[in-house]
């Protein structure tokens, strides 16, 4: 039986999502956990992605053509999804060893990378001045930063309940500002910058309690790859 056009392309649609499928899962070396490669989810989004925008190109520039440019953009998707998820895989793998033992803590979200770094690692109460060991640990940030340069940093400031919500949020927006100037003397591009202060409006803990407030007074180095 002959399949329609609409069938055809939602088979194509299909590939990238039954390769992803196949791809043998690894360890996580830091949670010990099953996980697909950031490189193959990439490539899946990306296949996906580029097979609905081909498919859109071929039938309104194509001769109506929506299989064959379903195919092309899957093929292309594919291809830069996958160079995206590796670019951020090696990135994660060198700033988790640059900043071992720091304090800080790595994590993914899709091909996001976040750092977190608590009050203990940053800043000393009301203050926005970054200290000698801060430094350093900001000093590996920038190394890497530097070495993977396609990406946009997003610094964010936190801070706990204590003190006025204007006070909190001008103090949060201080911090971030300091550690984006610092990472621009560390010879990051500023125009990869972005400073955010958030002050209370975003606890990942109760402030009810010392160690909640504690885990809400912190900086987060939000690293997403440029599209």
């Amino acid at each position: 039986m002959k399949r329609s056009p609409r069938h055809r392309f939602a088979s194509v649609l299909l590939i990238p999502a039954l390769a992803l499928g196949g791809c043998a899962p690894t360890i996580n070396p830091y949670t010990g956990e099953q996980q697909v490669s950031k490189t193959a989810q990439g490539a899946g989004v990306g296949a996906v992605s580029g097979a609905i925008l081909g498919g859109v190109i071929g039938n309104n520039r194509g001769g109506g053509d929506q299989l064959k440019g379903a195919a092309w953009g899957a093929g292309i998707g594919a291809l830069l999804g996958a160079g995206i998820g590796n670019y951020m895989d090696q990135q994660e793998a060198v700033i988790r060893a640059e900043l071992e033992g720091t304090g800080v803590s790595v994590s993914r979200s899709g091909s996001n990378i976040v750092l977190n770094m608590p009050h203990d690692v940053t800043f000393e109460s009301g203050e926005d001045r970054i200290g000698a060991d801060f430094g350093r640990t900001l000093n590996a940030v920038a190394l890497v930063l530097n070495k993977y340069d396609r990406t946009m940093v997003t610094v964010a400031g936190h801070t706990d309940s204590d003190g006025g919500t204007t006070y909190n949020k001008n103090l949060s927006e201080r911090r971030a500002g300091s550690v984006a100037q610092y990472l621009g003397s560390r010879r990051v591009d500023s125009r990869r910058l972005i400073v955010r202060g958030y002050g209370e409006s975003r606890p990942v803990a109760s402030n009810n309690s010392s160690s909640g407030k504690a885990k809400n007074r912190r900086v987060e180095i939000h690293i997403v790859p440029q599209q």
